[in-house]
């Protein structure tokens, strides 16, 4: 539930301050009455997304339990890999984000509301696809309301701060705010991607899923609280095989080093604000 709402809030941040941004750019140019357009473009798609996660989720339980466990496994990774390519591009991005959105923008009022619409449509669906694979990649075989709960909570955290940011009553370094989020996320992945070998084991892809790491059941048993808590966090196994851990520990390690390595150039991610 935990990482599912710090999935909800770090994405659905994003793609507010995306909005913030076309609509402050319309107001600067006294063009209040084009922002309807904006709203047109963001329900088009939160539409998609609610449309393309629905129907991945019931093609996804008519399947036989091996193919799901591949198709499931399979998409964990990749929803991995899209963790680790979205926080690195927005770190990489962030300083043009703004002057590029406003562009963008420039050149749709030039061509009309379709074209406006068509900006606010690609730049937020982009996000919520984004943030739709993750979440479905933490959840899939899930049947509990949690996870919902936790992305939906987080995303309308993320509304709110957007809001009060757009409107001036909420300042926030969003630079510190993206590197700890990010950094977060990629521990996030990591469970993400580790579980999703347990997937593949299982489904008979990859070997050794009867050779564990270790086992702390007896210590840490997976319906205690606090194995619910690692579980909805970190997506933490207390009996993961050895594929499971190698995975997670290449995967962390050089990834939060990267990431976290001081930079020559800081993005200023406020400035895109």
């Amino acid at each position: 539930m935990l990482a599912n709402f710090l999935i909800g809030l770090r994405e659905g941040l994003e793609a507010s301050l995306v909005v913030s941004i076309l609509l402050a750019y319309l107001v600067r140019t006294d063009r209040r009455h084009d922002a309807r357009y904006i709203w047109l473009g963001v329900g088009g798609a939160i539409a998609l997304v609610v449309v393309v996660f629905t129907l991945v989720t019931l093609v996804f339980e008519q399947l036989p339990f091996v193919w799901q466990e591949a198709v499931g496994g399979t998409l964990s990774i990749l929803a991995a890999g899209l963790v680790t390519w979205m926080i690195f591009w927005m770190r990489r991005t962030a300083r043009g984000l703004k002057r590029e959105l406003e562009g963008e923008l420039a050149h749709a009022v030039e061509l009309g509301p379709l074209a406006i619409a068509t900006v606010a449509f690609l730049t937020v669906g982009r996000e919520g696809l984004e943030t739709a694979a993750i979440i479905w990649a933490t959840i899939s075989g899930s049947y509990t309301a949690q996870p919902f709960v936790g992305a939906i909570s987080g995303i309308l955290v993320a509304v709110v701060l957007g809001y009060l940011i757009y409107r001036g009553a909420l300042r926030i370094n969003l630079a510190t705010f993206f590197t700890v989020t990010g950094a977060l996320l990629v521990v996030v992945a990591a469970g993400v991607l580790a579980y999703g070998i347990h997937d593949l084991q299982e489904a008979g892809i990859l070997p050794g899923l009867g050779t564990l790491a270790f086992d702390v059941s007896g210590t840490i048993p997976p319906d205690s609280w606090y194995g619910t808590l690692l579980k909805g966090t970190v997506n933490f196994q207390p009996n993961p095989t050895v594929l499971q851990v190698v995975a997670w520990v290449a995967y962390l390690v050089p990834v939060l080093w990267i990431y976290l390595r001081p930079r020559r150039t800081t993005s200023t991610v406020g400035s895109a604000a």
